[in-house]
Formats: structure tokens, sequence, C-alpha cells
């Protein structure tokens, strides 16, 4: 990736920061737009309010163009978590239903369909993580014509296993099942079709892999989704016309802006544009490849370590997520605090240990994670 990008990201010039998919520094140009919002706040107050609508809609549109679907099936929530939550509430369910997914989804995508498990006697059904990776045959032979929701994420946080998510689809659709998607993993170091994966509901946020801030979640719902969910959590800006006061029986929107409760924080808006201004100036497509090389790098210079590569390495399975355990048994907690007196960032997750690059890393931070990790 070319040096200027770099130069905006300022932890670059003291870390090797390789944590994105726990939070990800912001581009100095992000930040420069959220002050310009507050500071307009403190002098003009109101006065500019429309222009902090157009900007929100401009994030939408953005959005759109990264998922591949119309700017209006995107509403903004607070997080991945209210997305899911909104979901699994405003759907109908009975005895009999079932909901199937992968183990070890991150809890976004679990406890709400926990709950409804727990309240509606629904049946969870969980495909196993094995040595790093799902077998996908092994999840579609789990989905049935009781199946009412197959729930997955994009890319997985505590292995990096990237799913099928068209071969998902096809069979969630072949039972007429709502396909639902936590993307917060993928989308900035890649972007979706979710039309073509026959994706009805997605979720995700800002402040991973789109170098955004935290606060902007992220809610897709499809035509076909939007007959089947009630938009249960609504509010003054969820109807058709929402500045008409009077009328107080208008409809809601027809479409995933009925999930859009009131005014959302406009100041993080501004940051987020301009995050996803520079994802899209960089290509996504291009990212994805730099990635690919990148995590690759970094899986070379791992070989005849004293560390395992626990993530999948095939390239229809990788992402830029690459977890790893210490074979001499030195916990992942230990190598996290040791890399991070050296000056390296990344995550433990249970067992392994989560190294997450993005488009403004270099070699030289893989070689500086590489000269740091304990034997």
């Amino acid at each position: 990736m070319i040096p200027e990008i770099r130069s905006l990201f300022a932890a670059t010039s003291h870390y090797a920061y390789l944590n994105s998919a726990a939070v990800s520094p912001m581009p100095r140009t992000a930040i420069e737009a959220v002050n310009w919002q507050l500071n307009d706040v403190a002098t003009h107050g109101s006065e500019h309010y429309t222009e902090w609508v157009k900007t929100k809609g401009r994030c939408r549109e953005l959005l759109a163009g990264m998922l591949n679907v119309g700017p209006e099936h995107i509403a903004f929530m607070r997080n991945t978590s209210d997305g899911f939550a909104a979901v699994a509430a405003g759907l109908e369910w009975k005895q009999g239903d079932n909901i199937v997914t992968f183990g070890n989804e991150f809890p976004a995508n679990f406890y709400p369909w926990r709950r409804v498990r727990d309240r509606f006697g629904v049946e969870l059904r969980i495909c196993p993580e094995r040595d790093g990776r799902y077998e996908i045959d092994e999840l579609i032979d789990m989905i049935d014509s009781n199946t009412r929701v197959v729930a997955v994420s994009a890319v997985q946080f505590a292995s990096g296993f990237r799913a099928d998510l068209e071969r998902i689809g096809k069979a969630a659709r072949a039972v007429d099942a709502i396909f639902a998607v936590d993307v917060i993993q993928g989308l900035g170091q890649m972007g979706f079709d979710l039309e073509a994966a026959k994706v009805d509901v997605a979720a995700g946020a800002s402040h991973k892999w789109l170098c955004a801030p935290e606060g902007c979640g992220i809610l897709f719902v499809s035509e076909r989704a939007r007959e089947r969910i009630d938009p249960v959590f609504v509010g003054w800006i969820s109807v058709e016309t929402p500045w008409d006061f009077d009328d107080r029986e208008q409809p809601f929107k027809p479409n995933a802006l009925a999930w859009e409760s009131g005014t959302g924080p406009s100041s993080l808006f501004y940051g987020l544009e301009h995050s996803l201004l520079l994802l899209r100036q960089s290509g996504l497509d291009n990212i994805r490849r730099y990635l690919a090389e990148l995590s690759g790098y970094l899986c070379e210079r791992l070989g005849g370590s004293n560390y395992r590569i626990i993530s999948s390495r095939e390239p229809s399975e990788a992402s830029a997520i690459v977890c790893i355990e210490h074979l001499g048994g030195l916990h992942c907690n230990e190598v996290a605090q040791r890399l991070r007196d050296a000056g390296v960032i990344v995550s433990p997750r249970g067992d392994r240990l989560r190294i997450a690059p993005h488009f403004y890393n270099n070699k030289e931070d893989i070689d500086r994670l590489i000269d740091a990790l304990p034997e």
C-alpha cells in the first residue's frame, strides 16, 4: 500500500499495530472531520443541521456501494449487537422453528438467538469449529424445512475463517429461511455482494476494518426480510414523513430506514465518511489483494518458529486475520503482553493470539512482530 496512507495513521509512528480486528486507528482526515462538526455545533448550534443529515446520507451511499445494495436498505444502529437484537425481536417465532449457526460466533451474533431459544423454545443448531475452520457441508446439512434463520459471520473473529456466503445463502433460500450475516470482521478488508450471496440481513459496525469512530452500527435489511421482520424499535424518524408532527398515524418507512428510531451521532458520521472515502479511493479489491500478500508474508515468517498457525490458509477460506498458538504452552495473554511491551499490538482471543494487519501496515511491521515473539 502507498506510504501516504500509512502517514495518515498516527499509531503507525510508534506501534506495529496489528489489531484492526479489535479497534482500528482512525486516519487523520477522519479525526479532523469529527472535530470540524463538533466545532460547527459549538459555533453555530443547529444552523447546519441539514448538512449533518446529508453527511449521514453520503455514508449510507458509500456503504451501499461496498455491499452492492441500495442505500435505502441500510439503517444506522449503535452497533452490531443492536442490529441482530432488532432482527431477532422482530421475527415471529413458534415452537418447532430452528436457527442454524456456527460455533464460536462472536456474542453479538449469538445472544439474540439464544434469547429466542430460551423464550420461544426454538432449537439452536450449532456447527462446531474444528482446527480453526468449519465444514460448510456440515452447516448446510443442519438446515431443513423448519429453519427460520441461518446466522453466521462472513469472517470469524477468533480464527479468521472466511465463509462461503454464496453456498450458505443458496441453501438458506432453498428452505425460505432468512440468511443473516455478521460482516464486521470483513467489511473494509474486502467488499461484499450481498445480493449475489442471497443475504437477507447483515450487521456490522464502524470501528474495526472501516477505520472509523465507534458508534456507527450498520444494519442491512433486504426487501424480502423487510416483509417478514417487524421494526419493533422505532421512533420519530422511522415514519415516512417524520417532520410532519401532526400526522401520528402515518406509515413506517417501507425499507430498512424504519429501523432508525431517532437522530444519530452527527460528528461520528463525519469521521465515518472520510474513512469510507479513503477505503474507496484505495479500492477494496486492492486492499484485499494487499492483505492476502501481507498475511501470506506473515505465515511465511512464522514457518519454522515455535508457533502453530490455527487459521485456515486455503485461498477460499483465508482472511487478513491470522491466529496462532505457542507450541511450548506459553499462554496467549502472556505472549500479547510481551509483544505490547515491545510496541507490537495484537489481541489474545481464547487460547489464541490474533494478528490482524490492515492496509496501513507493511512488511516491516510483520518483521517487528516476528522479532518480538517470545521463543
